[in-house]
Protein backbone atom coordinates (compact mmCIF):
# COMPACT_ATOMS: atom_id res chain seq x y z
CA UNK A 1 0.00 0.00 0.00
CA UNK A 2 1.47 2.90 -1.28
CA UNK A 3 1.59 6.23 2.01
CA UNK A 4 -0.31 8.75 0.55
CA UNK A 5 0.35 10.88 3.11
CA UNK A 6 4.16 11.26 2.20
CA UNK A 7 3.34 11.89 -1.22
CA UNK A 8 4.95 13.56 -3.55
CA UNK A 9 8.40 13.93 -1.45
CA UNK A 10 8.80 10.25 -1.03
CA UNK A 11 7.43 7.02 -2.63
CA UNK A 12 6.68 4.28 0.30
CA UNK A 13 4.83 1.45 0.65
CA UNK A 14 3.81 -1.01 3.28
CA UNK A 15 2.76 -4.63 3.32
CA UNK A 16 0.43 -5.59 5.44
CA UNK A 17 -0.69 -9.36 6.85
CA UNK A 18 -3.21 -8.49 9.68
CA UNK A 19 -6.52 -6.94 9.17
CA UNK A 20 -6.01 -4.64 11.89
CA UNK A 21 -2.74 -2.73 9.91
CA UNK A 22 -5.26 -2.28 7.16
CA UNK A 23 -7.76 -0.80 9.48
CA UNK A 24 -5.43 1.71 10.85
CA UNK A 25 -4.09 2.60 7.77
CA UNK A 26 -7.41 3.97 6.36
CA UNK A 27 -8.39 5.40 9.93
CA UNK A 28 -4.81 7.30 9.49
CA UNK A 29 -5.23 8.13 6.17
CA UNK A 30 -2.27 6.03 4.49
CA UNK A 31 -5.17 5.27 1.85
CA UNK A 32 -7.39 7.33 1.33
CA UNK A 33 -10.84 7.99 -1.42
CA UNK A 34 -13.84 5.66 -1.20
CA UNK A 35 -13.42 3.10 -3.38
CA UNK A 36 -9.47 2.76 -2.73
CA UNK A 37 -11.14 2.01 0.88
CA UNK A 38 -13.09 0.43 -0.25
CA UNK A 39 -10.66 -2.55 -1.67
CA UNK A 40 -8.44 -2.19 1.12
CA UNK A 41 -11.07 -3.36 3.65
CA UNK A 42 -11.87 -6.16 1.15
CA UNK A 43 -8.18 -7.00 1.47
CA UNK A 44 -8.65 -6.84 5.32
CA UNK A 45 -11.67 -8.69 5.60
CA UNK A 46 -9.77 -11.55 3.56
CA UNK A 47 -6.87 -11.46 5.75
CA UNK A 48 -9.38 -11.57 8.73
CA UNK A 49 -11.05 -14.60 7.69
CA UNK A 50 -7.88 -16.43 6.92
CA UNK A 51 -6.49 -15.42 10.30
CA UNK A 52 -9.57 -16.94 12.11
CA UNK A 53 -10.13 -19.83 9.72
CA UNK A 54 -6.79 -20.92 11.52
CA UNK A 55 -7.43 -21.01 14.61
CA UNK A 56 -11.43 -22.18 14.63
CA UNK A 57 -13.33 -22.64 11.56
CA UNK A 58 -16.50 -22.86 14.31
CA UNK A 59 -15.50 -20.00 16.23
CA UNK A 60 -15.96 -18.07 12.89
CA UNK A 61 -19.71 -19.35 11.52
CA UNK A 62 -20.48 -18.62 14.84
CA UNK A 63 -19.32 -15.01 14.60
CA UNK A 64 -20.14 -14.84 10.66
CA UNK A 65 -23.17 -17.12 9.60
CA UNK A 66 -22.80 -18.82 6.69
CA UNK A 67 -19.16 -17.43 5.48
CA UNK A 68 -17.52 -19.18 2.98
CA UNK A 69 -14.10 -21.02 3.09
CA UNK A 70 -11.18 -19.15 3.09
CA UNK A 71 -9.86 -19.15 -0.69
CA UNK A 72 -13.16 -17.81 -1.41
CA UNK A 73 -12.68 -14.67 0.64
CA UNK A 74 -9.29 -13.83 -0.71
CA UNK A 75 -10.67 -14.24 -4.63
CA UNK A 76 -13.76 -12.20 -3.65
CA UNK A 77 -11.35 -9.37 -2.35
CA UNK A 78 -9.57 -9.32 -5.64
CA UNK A 79 -13.16 -9.72 -7.55
CA UNK A 80 -13.57 -6.51 -5.71
CA UNK A 81 -10.46 -4.66 -6.65
CA UNK A 82 -11.14 -5.94 -10.81
CA UNK A 83 -14.84 -4.62 -10.56
CA UNK A 84 -13.29 -1.28 -9.37
CA UNK A 85 -10.59 -1.20 -12.21
CA UNK A 86 -13.40 -2.37 -14.90
CA UNK A 87 -16.01 0.52 -13.20
CA UNK A 88 -13.25 3.40 -13.32
CA UNK A 89 -12.56 2.24 -17.25
CA UNK A 90 -16.15 2.62 -17.89
CA UNK A 91 -16.32 6.21 -16.52
CA UNK A 92 -13.91 7.44 -18.64
CA UNK A 93 -14.95 6.30 -21.41
CA UNK A 94 -18.06 7.67 -20.98
CA UNK A 95 -16.75 10.97 -19.48
CA UNK A 96 -14.25 11.14 -22.04
CA UNK A 97 -16.63 12.26 -24.81
CA UNK A 98 -17.42 15.51 -22.56
CA UNK A 99 -13.92 16.61 -23.00
CA UNK A 100 -12.70 19.40 -25.15
CA UNK A 101 -10.73 18.29 -28.11
CA UNK A 102 -8.20 20.78 -27.23
CA UNK A 103 -7.50 23.01 -23.97
CA UNK A 104 -7.81 23.24 -20.75
CA UNK A 105 -9.36 21.71 -18.15
CA UNK A 106 -10.11 22.01 -14.61
CA UNK A 107 -10.56 18.76 -11.16
CA UNK A 108 -11.04 19.53 -7.87
CA UNK A 109 -8.93 17.40 -4.79
CA UNK A 110 -7.73 13.86 -6.15
CA UNK A 111 -10.00 11.24 -7.77
CA UNK A 112 -7.54 9.52 -9.45
CA UNK A 113 -5.64 5.92 -9.12
CA UNK A 114 -4.61 6.90 -5.49
CA UNK A 115 -8.68 7.02 -4.64
CA UNK A 116 -9.94 4.12 -6.10
CA UNK A 117 -7.24 1.72 -6.79
CA UNK A 118 -7.72 2.03 -10.68
CA UNK A 119 -7.63 4.88 -13.24
CA UNK A 120 -10.16 7.26 -11.12
CA UNK A 121 -12.89 8.77 -12.01
CA UNK A 122 -12.05 12.35 -12.76
CA UNK A 123 -8.43 11.75 -13.45
CA UNK A 124 -10.16 8.54 -15.07
CA UNK A 125 -11.90 10.83 -17.65
CA UNK A 126 -9.21 12.68 -17.99
CA UNK A 127 -6.83 10.24 -18.48
CA UNK A 128 -8.71 8.16 -21.02
CA UNK A 129 -9.88 11.53 -22.97
CA UNK A 130 -5.50 12.13 -23.09
CA UNK A 131 -5.11 8.52 -24.59
CA UNK A 132 -8.00 9.07 -27.27
CA UNK A 133 -5.56 11.95 -28.30
CA UNK A 134 -7.34 15.24 -27.39
CA UNK A 135 -5.06 18.00 -26.28
CA UNK A 136 -5.73 18.25 -22.90
CA UNK A 137 -3.75 20.99 -19.97
CA UNK A 138 -5.12 20.40 -16.58
CA UNK A 139 -5.60 22.90 -14.08
CA UNK A 140 -5.31 21.40 -10.72
CA UNK A 141 -6.26 23.39 -7.79
CA UNK A 142 -3.92 22.42 -4.34
CA UNK A 143 -6.90 21.67 -2.33
CA UNK A 144 -6.47 23.13 1.10
CA UNK A 145 -6.31 22.14 3.90
CA UNK A 146 -4.68 18.99 2.96
CA UNK A 147 -3.08 19.46 -0.15
CA UNK A 148 -4.33 16.69 -2.02
CA UNK A 149 -4.53 18.36 -5.18
CA UNK A 150 -0.63 20.03 -4.92
CA UNK A 151 0.34 16.63 -3.39
CA UNK A 152 -1.54 13.48 -5.35
CA UNK A 153 -3.21 14.90 -8.28
CA UNK A 154 -0.48 16.76 -9.60
CA UNK A 155 2.55 13.40 -8.71
CA UNK A 156 -0.59 11.35 -10.62
CA UNK A 157 -0.46 13.51 -13.73
CA UNK A 158 2.87 14.20 -14.11
CA UNK A 159 3.98 10.50 -13.53
CA UNK A 160 1.46 9.52 -16.45
CA UNK A 161 2.41 12.58 -18.88
CA UNK A 162 -0.68 14.32 -19.17
CA UNK A 163 0.57 18.34 -18.92
CA UNK A 164 -0.44 20.24 -15.63
CA UNK A 165 -0.23 23.73 -14.01
CA UNK A 166 -0.78 23.83 -10.15
CA UNK A 167 -2.82 26.42 -9.48
CA UNK A 168 -3.81 27.84 -5.16
CA UNK A 169 -7.81 27.57 -4.31
CA UNK A 170 -7.84 31.41 -4.54
CA UNK A 171 -7.08 31.42 -8.62
CA UNK A 172 -9.74 29.59 -9.54
CA UNK A 173 -12.13 32.44 -10.48
CA UNK A 174 -9.30 34.03 -12.17
CA UNK A 175 -9.31 31.28 -14.78
CA UNK A 176 -12.72 30.32 -14.98
CA UNK A 177 -13.21 33.95 -16.07
CA UNK A 178 -10.42 33.98 -18.58
CA UNK A 179 -12.58 31.32 -20.67
CA UNK A 180 -10.15 29.35 -21.59
CA UNK A 181 -11.08 26.39 -19.58
CA UNK A 182 -13.43 24.12 -21.64
CA UNK A 183 -14.66 21.52 -18.75
CA UNK A 184 -14.67 21.02 -15.09
CA UNK A 185 -14.55 17.11 -14.17
CA UNK A 186 -14.63 16.58 -9.96
CA UNK A 187 -15.52 13.25 -8.42
CA UNK A 188 -18.33 12.82 -5.84
CA UNK A 189 -17.85 11.02 -2.05
CA UNK A 190 -21.81 11.08 -1.99
CA UNK A 191 -24.81 11.91 -4.76
CA UNK A 192 -28.15 12.29 -3.10
CA UNK A 193 -31.41 11.54 -5.10
CA UNK A 194 -31.67 15.12 -6.66
CA UNK A 195 -28.89 14.80 -7.73
CA UNK A 196 -26.60 17.02 -5.33
CA UNK A 197 -23.33 16.04 -4.79
CA UNK A 198 -21.00 15.66 -1.93
CA UNK A 199 -17.74 16.22 -2.51
CA UNK A 200 -14.17 17.97 -0.81
CA UNK A 201 -14.26 21.11 0.18
CA UNK A 202 -14.13 24.05 -2.24
CA UNK A 203 -15.84 21.62 -4.70
CA UNK A 204 -19.28 24.00 -4.16
CA UNK A 205 -17.39 27.49 -4.81
CA UNK A 206 -15.56 25.93 -8.56
CA UNK A 207 -19.40 24.85 -9.22
CA UNK A 208 -20.87 28.24 -8.61
CA UNK A 209 -17.99 30.10 -10.62
CA UNK A 210 -18.28 27.46 -13.23
CA UNK A 211 -21.82 28.38 -14.13
CA UNK A 212 -21.40 32.07 -13.71
CA UNK A 213 -18.46 31.96 -16.24
CA UNK A 214 -20.43 28.92 -18.77
CA UNK A 215 -18.04 26.63 -18.20
CA UNK A 216 -19.75 22.99 -17.74
CA UNK A 217 -19.01 21.08 -14.36
CA UNK A 218 -19.61 17.41 -14.23
CA UNK A 219 -19.18 14.74 -11.85
CA UNK A 220 -17.68 11.66 -12.12
CA UNK A 221 -18.71 8.75 -9.64
CA UNK A 222 -19.72 5.24 -9.92
CA UNK A 223 -23.50 4.19 -9.42
CA UNK A 224 -22.18 3.03 -5.69
CA UNK A 225 -22.01 6.73 -4.58
CA UNK A 226 -25.76 7.18 -4.99
CA UNK A 227 -27.71 7.40 -1.76
CA UNK A 228 -31.49 7.41 -3.28
CA UNK A 229 -32.79 7.35 0.44
CA UNK A 230 -31.98 11.17 1.18
CA UNK A 231 -34.21 13.54 -1.01
CA UNK A 232 -31.07 16.14 -1.33
CA UNK A 233 -27.64 17.44 -0.04
CA UNK A 234 -28.94 18.89 2.99
CA UNK A 235 -29.62 14.94 4.36
CA UNK A 236 -25.52 14.48 4.28
CA UNK A 237 -23.45 15.06 7.54
CA UNK A 238 -20.42 16.78 6.83
CA UNK A 239 -17.14 15.61 8.91
CA UNK A 240 -15.42 17.99 10.79
CA UNK A 241 -11.75 17.29 10.79
CA UNK A 242 -9.03 18.66 12.87
CA UNK A 243 -8.42 22.36 12.86
CA UNK A 244 -5.03 21.12 12.95
CA UNK A 245 -4.99 20.53 9.63
CA UNK A 246 -5.45 24.06 8.99
CA UNK A 247 -3.12 25.97 11.34
CA UNK A 248 -0.42 23.60 10.51
CA UNK A 249 1.37 22.62 7.49
CA UNK A 250 3.20 19.72 6.77
CA UNK A 251 3.49 19.68 10.77
CA UNK A 252 4.75 23.30 10.72
CA UNK A 253 2.67 25.87 12.15
CA UNK A 254 1.78 28.58 9.64
CA UNK A 255 -1.27 30.29 11.71
CA UNK A 256 -1.61 31.72 15.33
CA UNK A 257 -2.91 29.68 18.21
CA UNK A 258 -6.90 30.12 17.15
CA UNK A 259 -9.87 28.55 16.44
CA UNK A 260 -9.87 27.25 12.55
CA UNK A 261 -12.85 25.49 11.40
CA UNK A 262 -12.27 22.30 9.19
CA UNK A 263 -15.41 21.23 7.04
CA UNK A 264 -14.12 18.29 5.22
CA UNK A 265 -16.83 18.55 2.19
CA UNK A 266 -19.42 20.55 0.97
CA UNK A 267 -22.24 20.30 -1.24
CA UNK A 268 -22.82 21.31 -4.61
CA UNK A 269 -26.56 21.82 -5.37
CA UNK A 270 -27.57 19.68 -8.85
CA UNK A 271 -28.32 23.13 -10.37
CA UNK A 272 -24.97 23.53 -11.16
CA UNK A 273 -23.95 20.19 -12.24
CA UNK A 274 -24.42 19.23 -16.25
CA UNK A 275 -24.02 15.84 -16.18
CA UNK A 276 -22.49 12.89 -13.91
CA UNK A 277 -20.72 10.05 -15.56
CA UNK A 278 -21.47 6.89 -14.28
CA UNK A 279 -20.22 3.13 -15.31
CA UNK A 280 -23.67 2.74 -16.37
CA UNK A 281 -23.91 5.78 -18.88
CA UNK A 282 -24.56 9.29 -17.93
CA UNK A 283 -27.08 11.16 -16.20
CA UNK A 284 -28.15 14.32 -16.69
CA UNK A 285 -31.35 16.45 -15.34
CA UNK A 286 -33.85 15.80 -14.01
CA UNK A 287 -31.68 13.83 -11.81
CA UNK A 288 -34.13 12.23 -9.73
CA UNK A 289 -35.38 10.48 -13.11
CA UNK A 290 -32.16 9.79 -14.41
CA UNK A 291 -30.44 8.41 -11.49
CA UNK A 292 -33.00 6.01 -10.91
CA UNK A 293 -32.78 4.54 -13.84
CA UNK A 294 -28.98 4.50 -13.54
CA UNK A 295 -29.34 2.38 -9.94
CA UNK A 296 -31.98 -0.06 -11.60
CA UNK A 297 -30.02 -0.45 -14.35
CA UNK A 298 -26.84 -1.55 -11.60
CA UNK A 299 -29.29 -4.03 -9.89
CA UNK A 300 -30.35 -5.73 -13.06
CA UNK A 301 -26.95 -5.87 -13.59
CA UNK A 302 -26.15 -7.74 -10.40
CA UNK A 303 -29.27 -10.02 -10.17
CA UNK A 304 -27.74 -11.24 -13.39
CA UNK A 305 -24.63 -12.37 -12.17
CA UNK A 306 -26.14 -14.42 -9.22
Amino acid sequence: MLDQRRLPAEEISYTYTDYREIAKAIREMVIRGAPAIGVAAAMGVALGVLHSAAKSVDALRSELSEICDKQGMVEEAKQVHLEKKATDESIGRFGAEFMPREGQVMTQCNAGALATGGIGTALGVIRVAFEQGRKLHVLVPETRPYLQGARLTAWELHKGGIPLTLITDNMVGHFLKTGKVGAIVTGADRIAANGDTANKIGTYQIAVLAKENSVPFYIAAPVSTFDLSIPDGGHIPIEERSAGEVTHLQGVRIAPDVHAAHPAFDVTPAKYIAAIFTERGVARAPYKESLRALAEMSQQHLASRG
